[in-house]
């Protein structure tokens, strides 16, 4: 049996701007390609602020001036980040976990599922819309579901950057100056933790998150130092 790789575990202890994150993110993955740096998980909080995919539309982005817009490298539309928020920087070597695209992100969506278990929240995925929703349709009643935590990645050389985000409690009208993901059906919106009714704190979403990285990616984690 082969014994299972130990993931740094680092958590930032207050925002991190997103040009020193996109940056030390970028440079770690390439120091894990280059030098063997050990893989991680980073946790943070960024100060709000909108990111456009790859795949991001001009009339998604409905409010231009009201947090800064990033143009990344990651797959995806338009996303928000912003406080209360956990955002996971998924620092990983696929060539060392089967250079399979296709089941890295299955993992990272079982890996929230898993983690949101832990507060009794039955969530999963939908074909055709990226992310992790929770069905709130009332019965008898229209359909209504909403995305608690998003998924955009980009893979160089087998190692994997960005990540996955997951609403804690940020202030859900900040999703309101973009079209989330490219999704424009008023049946499908956006909730957290907290809207959901839970009093979750950021340290119980991470000890949930990190219990279930272990189970899901088969891997040790030990504390790490935040990039930045």
């Amino acid at each position: 049996m082969s014994e299972r790789p130990t993931v740094l575990w680092a958590t930032s202890p207050s925002p991190v701007s997103y040009e020193a994150a996109h940056a030390a993110m970028q440079d770690y993955a390439r120091a894990i390609r280059e030098d063997g740096a050990p893989e991680m998980i980073w946790l943070l909080e960024h100060p709000p602020l909108y990111t456009a995919g790859t795949s991001a539309k001009p009339a998604d982005l409905r409010d231009p001036d009201r947090f800064p817009v990033f143009e990344v490298g990651r797959g995806g539309q338009y996303t928000y980040h912003g406080p209360g928020q956990r955002v996971a920087y998924v620092l990983l070597d696929l060539s060392q976990r089967g250079r399979d695209v296709r089941a890295f992100v299955a993992n990272l969506e079982r890996w929230i599922i898993t983690a949101l278990k832990a507060f009794n929240v039955d969530a999963d995925v939908r074909e055709g819309r990226v992310g992790v929703w929770v069905d709130r349709t009332r019965p008898g009643g229209q359909v209504r579901e909403d995305k608690i935590a998003a998924i955009g990645v980009r893979l160089r050389r087998w190692v994997s950057f960005h990540g996955i985000s997951l609403n804690v409690e940020p202030e859900l009208d900040h999703f309101a100056g973009i079209t989330p993901c490219g999704i424009d059906d008023p049946r499908y919106g956006v909730t957290s933790l907290v809207d959901l009714g839970l009093p979750v704190g950021m340290p119980d979403a991470d000890e949930a998150l990190r219990q279930a990285f272990q189970s899901v990616f088969e891997s040790e984690t030990m504390p790490g130092a935040p990039l930045a």
